[in-house]
């Protein structure tokens, strides 16, 4: 079995393979409800691999999640494998910041995407707020997707990423299209992975998008927020019910990693 073969195996797709933009819409539609995002790997104190090898272990095979570069990188080598021309670029998070807090790192990772009918961005690892369709590269269209609507508005030479959520405009983040290699990649994801104020390394997080829904995991905090309707959230109390949710809604494969129920007490033990 080839790689693209178990990966569409992994996200339930069984489409046409074809360089289109319908191929395109379908594989990341089915990615980002498949894979859910998450960070146990550096939560944990584990080492985050991004080789296709290792991407495929984890992801495909090992029935889990990753963070951004590890869901993009995965799905821009599949792409490659399809025949897309495409290639990735970086983000600044712009996500909850005032319009005027200082610049951040580029410490995002999407792709560019060159199709018969112009150029798309596709992006199926930013958490909470993951596009679920790619967006046109143009200023100010306001574009559905199987989820939120989207758009892209002009900074400078820049490109800024809003969605529309919770009946307001939020931008993701800031981008241009200069092209990044692995190595950015892997410098910008051993920070993420290591900085003692990452969010990633002293917080649980998981997203994932469903039909008509969006299931978010910040610590022991569970919330769904169907589309067009109420936010629901209630607190989890305890290991096993962390356990339950990564392995319900998120559809993770966790309760064997290493260290992962004391992790997951201390958590639970800080204050809310």
């Amino acid at each position: 079995m080839t790689a693209l073969d178990a990966y569409s195996r992994r996200i339930g797709y069984a489409g046409p393979r074809t360089p289109t933009l319908a191929t395109l819409g379908a594989l990341q539609a089915a990615h980002a409800q498949s894979i859910a995002f998450e960070n146990l790997t550096p939560l944990l104190g584990q080492e985050v691999r991004l080789d296709p090898a290792a991407l495929l272990d984890k992801l495909v095979h090992g029935q889990r999640g990753g963070y951004c570069y590890e869901h993009n990188l995965l799905f821009l080598r599949m792409l490659h494998a399809c025949g897309f021309q495409a290639r990735g670029l970086a983000g600044r998070v712009r996500w909850n910041l005032a319009e005027d807090a200082p610049p951040t790192p580029r410490t995002h990772m999407l792709v560019l995407v060159q199709l018969e009918e112009g150029a798309y961005i596709a992006d199926v690892g930013f958490g909470g707020l993951t596009p679920t369709g790619p967006l046109r590269l143009q200023i100010g269209l306001e574009q559905e997707t199987p989820h939120e609507p989207f758009r892209l508005l002009a900074a400078g030479e820049d490109f800024v990423l809003q969605g529309f959520s919770a009946g307001e405009w939020k931008t993701l983040y800031r981008f241009d299209l200069s092209e990044q290699v692995q190595a950015d990649y892997e410098l910008a994801s051993w920070y993420l992975a290591h900085c003692p104020t990452s969010l990633f390394v002293d917080n649980l997080i998981a997203a994932r998008p469903l039909p008509g829904v969006r299931h978010t995991l910040l610590n022991g905090r569970y919330s769904v927020q169907p589309l067009g309707g109420e936010k629901r959230t209630r607190m989890l109390d305890s290991v096993e019910a962390l356990l339950e949710v990564l392995e319900g809604p998120f559809g993770l494969r966790v309760r064997d990693l290493p260290g992962v129920e004391a992790r997951l007490a201390a958590l639970l033990e800080r204050p809310a």
